[in-house]
């Protein structure tokens, strides 16, 4: 599929108005995007797990109109920045979906985990976003099959928020071009193809809130110290490496090479962040110390707990189910005291 696959060539009825639903689970990298070119395409391929209770609801009304306009609600609050992203991100896909500004949208937004907690909004937010344009879409004439529908919608998601692709998938979802990854592409996510290892399918995800402020660094300043970063070429030629390697390994079950190579990957992320000019360091006393306690355990027990996290101190805890009691109570009684507030987010992926 190319670019202009995504370009619609079929005639819309439109309707004076509508309102369609729709919802997207947020995903956890395991493999990390970061660094990027224009118009939003990876520098390296990334793969990630879809979660299945942090997600976002999204409804969206639409109104036929002399005068294009967005209204974001958040939790039934009215979001004036949001309108405006959401209205700016609606313009720039008029391309693809030729009928956006002749409406006035009304959107409500649910999130089911707290907003700055460390489960990426922008990920499942645009991406029920862009499954809800395709929904009105269909609502004007428009026919596809499902494949082609979901592919779109990953393409649409993919011009909001990166990562925000790979949310349109169960499972684990690739995106970026990879060699040994059947159909992958920059434009937008795809299932990873190959038969998984039962272990990963029943992976949990306990995600500890070490800090629930706003993130100090923006997604879009982060991706652009990756511009001039004196190691950025090694770093993306590792991530092709790494995604190689990891591809094995969730064929074949290897537990203990899945969490060496997932924790070096949330590890390297942070250390290109922390060899950037400006330099940024996004963990806090509290995510050492846990990770420090999770090595000490993983030692002592022999179990598979293993950690990754994203551009921000809050640790993803990542872990089979089977092993699930031992684990839960060293979480309580060993990691909740790390935390800022005491809350931990208890979620699984979703296959």
């Amino acid at each position: 599929m190319t670019e202009s696959d995504f370009i619609s060539t079929q005639p819309y009825a439109l309707l004076e108005e509508g309102e369609v639903k729709a919802q997207c689970s947020s995903n956890i990298a395991l493999i990390k995007y970061w660094g990027k070119y224009e118009p939003q395409l990876p520098a390296n391929p990334s793969i990630s797990y879809t979660l299945t209770d942090s997600y976002t609801q999204t409804t969206v009304h639409f109104k036929k109109t002399h005068e294009f306009a967005v209204h974001v609600f958040l939790e039934s609050v009215e979001q004036e920045e949001f309108s405006k992203k959401i209205k700016k991100y609606l313009s720039s896909i008029q391309k693809y979906i030729p009928f956006v500004e002749n409406y006035e949208y009304t959107i409500h937004t649910h999130n089911s985990f707290p907003h700055s907690s460390g489960i990426a909004s922008s990920a499942s937010g645009f991406g029920a976003i862009a499954q809800c344009m395709m929904e009105i879409s269909e609502k004007l004439g428009e026919t596809m099959t499902e494949e082609y529908k979901i592919q779109k919608a990953s393409f649409l998601a993919r011009l909001g928020s990166g990562s925000a692709c790979r949310s349109l998938y169960k499972g684990l979802a690739v995106w970026g071009r990879h060699p040994e990854i059947p159909e992958s592409s920059d434009l937008y996510a795809v299932p990873y193809p190959f038969e998984v290892h039962p272990d990963f399918t029943t992976f949990q995800d306990t995600v500890l809130l070490i800090h629930e402020g706003v993130k100090e660094v923006s997604s879009t300043v982060g991706h652009g110290l990756m511009n001039n970063h004196p190691y950025a070429e090694a770093r993306f030629t590792e991530a092709v490496k790494n995604l190689s390697e990891l591809s094995v390994i969730l064929q074949n079950g290897d537990l203990d090479a899945f969490g060496r190579l997932v924790e070096h990957e949330a590890l390297t992320l942070h250390a290109m962040m922390m060899t950037s000019q400006p330099a940024f360091i996004l963990m806090k006393t509290g995510t050492v110390a846990a990770i420090e306690k999770i090595w000490k355990f993983r030692k002592e027990t022999k179990t598979h707990l293993f950690f990754t996290l994203d551009a921000g101190a809050n640790l993803h805890l990542l872990y089979p189910e089977k092993e699930k009691g031992l684990i839960s109570s060293f979480i309580k009684n060993d990691l909740v005291k790390y935390t800022e507030n005491g809350n931990i987010i208890l979620d699984k992926v979703l296959f």
